[in-house]
């Protein structure tokens, strides 16, 4: 009886395993006309936090840094489109959202999930647009 159940438990986690995403790898994106709440997001939608921290990570007043788009997006894994060499991820589809700032010309990409606040993503992973 204990093979049994083994051999159950071990194919539903292959099949589990086994869906890949139908976006070849790439988040998909819903254009978000509202800030979204979660348990990550306490003092404000994932905008605010991104700008809040980026004033506070380049010192600069929070009018001169320009929200050039925050969308929602499906990550195609736990990485959050923003791996990090060695690291390993949860390989499911994961909703979250994408932000991009702008200070003086240069951008800046926030990553973020219900369960992670926005943080800054220095090697962002390319993405369909």
């Amino acid at each position: 009886m204990r093979k049994v159940l083994t051999v159950v438990a071990v194919a539903a986690l292959l099949v589990a395993c086994g869906n890949e995403s139908t976006t070849g790898g790439q988040p998909s994106m819903t254009p978000s006309t509202s800030s979204s709440s979660g348990p990550a997001s306490p003092g404000g939608g994932p905008a605010e936090l991104a700008k809040a921290d980026l004033v506070k990570r380049l010192g600069v007043d929070a009018a001169v840094v320009k929200v050039v788009s925050s969308d929602e997006v499906t990550w195609p894994d736990g990485s959050l489109g923003c791996p990090e060499p060695g690291m390993r991820y949860t390989q499911m589809l994961v909703q979250g959202n994408r932000t991009i700032l702008e200070v003086d010309g240069k951008q800046y990409a926030y990553h973020s999930s219900a369960y992670r606040a926005p943080f800054l993503c220095e090697h962002p992973t390319p993405t369909a647009r």
